[in-house]
């Protein structure tokens, strides 16, 4: 991007504002971009406890599934499975960080005790339930948490993106313009000097 401006003393002035605050909008921005990845690699290693937290558990609900199945029968564990409530109470709000909105989801505390009639249950299939009820709302946390990483990650692109454009755009852009409004005006400055000490030195000839 080719830029001039006239070498005059207002230009200057504005060149170097122009510079000044293209140096504090990098600066600015380059703050916000580490705090964005810094909150978004907390959450990465948050993630990943959670996932591990899921497996362990579903491999838990499923085990204490399978007993059930086992000791009941799958028809009488299924039809006790039609009378799970559905669920409603998940909310989203949304948090900022640096700007960026980023969703809060939260779900309800709800009364885990079963539903069903413990007539002809099962400990295990109470087992299940309370280990898929687990994992129902770790699966909440970790979507508001994958969430959460995607919007930063392209918040981050966005931030770094506009940091590349300051520092190696705009910001050398208006060191040159400084500079040779700057030059330019010396020169000027230089000239007028000499014409002025020729104008001097012809009057006192001429005298």
């Amino acid at each position: 991007m080719q830029k001039t401006l006239a070498p005059t003393k207002g230009n200057l002035m504005t060149a170097k504002n122009t510079l000044r605050l293209s140096k504090q909008g990098y600066e600015m921005l380059d703050k916000k971009r580490n705090i964005l990845i810094r909150e978004m690699m907390l959450l990465i290693e948050e993630a990943k406890e959670v996932e591990a937290q899921i497996e362990e558990t579903f491999a838990a609900a499923y085990k204490a599934l399978e007993s059930a199945n086992i000791i009941m029968g799958v028809s009488k564990v299924q039809n006790h499975a039609h009378s799970s409530v559905l669920e409603n109470s998940v909310k989203i709000d949304l948090r900022s960080v640096m700007g960026v909105e980023i969703p809060v989801v939260t779900v309800e505390k709800t009364d885990k005790r079963p539903v069903y009639s413990f007539y002809s249950t099962s400990s295990a299939l109470d087992e299940a339930a309370m280990r898929f009820g687990e994992v129902k709302e770790m699966t909440v946390r970790l979507t508001e948490i994958e969430n959460a990483v995607y919007r930063l990650a392209m918040n981050i692109k966005k931030t770094q993106k506009r940091a590349n454009a300051l520092e190696n755009i705009t910001i050398p852009l208006y060191e040159n313009l400084t500079r040779e409004i700057q030059n330019a005006l010396e020169e000027k400055e230089r000239e007028e000097h000499t014409r002025l000490k020729i104008i001097k030195r012809t009057k006192q000839n001429d005298e």
